[in-house]
């Protein structure tokens, strides 16, 4: 290979090694995202859960105070 071609594949080199090092960054950056959203996910299923709890024992004491009367 003559010099300049050598130069130039070291260039195309040299910009795919930023282009896989800042493609790399960004993947741990969204897997930090994404781990980040299932725990925000998962607390709300929760707090939905409890929510939901705490409606059906309101609505089992308004029937038995109905029933009561």
């Amino acid at each position: 290979m003559s010099e300049p071609s050598l130069t130039s594949l070291e260039h195309k080199l040299d910009a795919l090694l930023d282009q896989f090092q800042r493609l790399e960054q960004e993947n741990q950056l969204l897997k930090a995202e994404r781990s980040a959203w299932q725990a925000e996910r998962a607390k709300l299923i929760k707090q939905n859960e409890l929510a939901r709890d705490r409606v059906e024992a309101m609505i089992v004491r308004l029937r038995a105070m109905e029933q009561s009367e």
